[in-house]
């Protein structure tokens, strides 16, 4: 009966089961580095498991060895996150770039070639453009609005081609909404597949993820969450995770247990607690953005806003996205100010309640300009090229009553 519920049903006791916590209703904080094991024999068993010397058993659970390894508020978390995206695994970190990071040196090696779609988030850009690149990876990154023909041509032309290991992409884009159709990236990454191995497609899914996109539905192999962001979603908490299928995810899992950045049980807790909420979150922060986008458009200091909810027939393949893999506009606004930096600057000094703050999906109102912050780091030419100009602002929606919102920022840009 349990496994027909609903997730915002789950989100309450899936995996834990009170009886083995004294009754306790929430499940406890195991502030614990590690375990005892009832018998040697049964320490060899789990460590086997935990090593990949051999298959599990029917029936058989992962033991819990230390805490680097796993921990019971990260074991019950990465099951209840699953059941969001219908994930086979999950693997929670210390922070979205944890999690972006280890997944790519997961399924990344020198001589390989390594696509991303523009543009990412600046520490995702950052991370591929000047670490990666060290290691001897080829990145190459690509304008998703391109169609899947050009697509084909422009990383065929690519010297490393035959070496293509991963597909990065961001859905929708951060900070500008742009939607990439997912079924169009699986058919690329199979497309140039090796007969020894396939191409790995991740997608960040943090701006409408978990409830209003579900990638692996539309053929990615791995999503990729900042868990600080609608997750967590109190500005109280960094953390990240990434779930997938159990193959890809035990690579991700073992080269998580050898880089140390699993997050602890007290993060595990936070975001157990924030589970619980997810749902009336992201649904109480959608209505708000529907209703502050719209009066923003209206307003004469505005240029133009991007906003998911606005996209009509006229907007052609990001219309046609949008309705096969998003299920609502989310909460999250493009806002271009008629100026400059300059203009965007006093609009953002003279906001109240919104706060000025990076960081996103939080139950408060945040507002930043990711050409001097978020995105500095960009190449200058790519965020010409892909509207992340002066005068963008960048505004995650929270719970706070619409109407005040609306004053607000009407206020700061009058």
């Amino acid at each position: 009966m349990m496994k027909d519920m609903r997730p915002e049903s789950l989100m309450m006791s899936h995996g834990y089961d009170p009886k083995l916590s004294e009754g306790a209703i929430k499940c406890p904080i195991f502030q614990t580095s590690t375990f005892v094991f009832n018998t040697a024999e049964e320490g060899k068993a789990f460590f086997e498991l935990a090593y990949g010397l051999r298959e599990k058993e029917e029936g058989e659970q992962m033991g819990l060895i230390y805490s680097r390894l796993n921990n019971p508020d990260l074991q019950i978390l990465e099951e209840r996150l699953c059941l969001w995206d219908g994930a086979e695994e999950c693997a929670v970190f210390e922070s979205g770039m944890s999690a972006i990071s280890t997944a790519i040196l997961c399924f990344c090696k020198p001589g390989d070639l390594l696509v991303y779609s523009n543009p990412v988030y600046g520490g995702t850009d950052h991370f591929i453009n000047h670490v990666m690149t060290k290691f001897g990876v080829h990145v190459m990154g690509i304008d998703p609005t391109d169609s899947l023909e050009e697509l084909k041509a422009a990383i065929g032309a690519h010297p490393a081609a035959n070496k293509l290991s991963m597909i990065h992409i961001e859905t929708p884009a951060n900070p500008t909404n742009k939607l990439i159709c997912i079924k169009d990236m699986r058919a690329l990454a199979d497309h140039f597949k090796q007969e020894d191995r396939s191409v790995v497609l991740s997608v960040d899914n943090t701006y409408l993820g978990p409830v209003y996109q579900h990638p692996l539905k539309h053929g990615a192999d791995l999503v990729l969450y900042s868990a600080t962001k609608y997750i967590g979603g109190h500005s109280d908490v960094i953390a990240g995770a990434c779930m997938g299928r159990a193959d890809l995810m035990m690579e991700v899992k073992t080269m998580r247990t050898f880089l140390g950045n699993m997050a602890g049980p007290w993060t595990g807790w936070l975001l157990m607690r924030s589970l619980e909420t997810l749902q009336v979150r992201m649904e109480r922060q959608a209505k708000n953005a529907k209703h502050v986008a719209e009066a923003l458009a209206k307003h004469p200091a505005i240029e133009r806003v991007g906003y998911l909810g606005f996209l009509t027939e006229a907007d052609g393949k990001q219309f046609e996205i949008f309705n096969s893999q998003c299920d609502s506009a989310g909460a999250m606004i493009s806002i271009y100010v008629k100026g400059g930096e300059k203009e965007a600057f006093a609009m953002l000094n003279k906001m109240k309640l919104v706060k000025l703050a990076v960081s996103l999906g939080s139950t408060e109102s945040l507002a930043q300009h990711p050409a001097t912050m978020t995105h500095a780091d960009v190449d200058p030419e790519t965020k010409k090229k892909f509207n992340i100009s002066p005068n963008l602002v960048r505004l995650s929606v929270g719970v706070e009553h619409y109407e005040d919102l609306i004053a607000d920022l009407t206020q700061a840009l009058d």
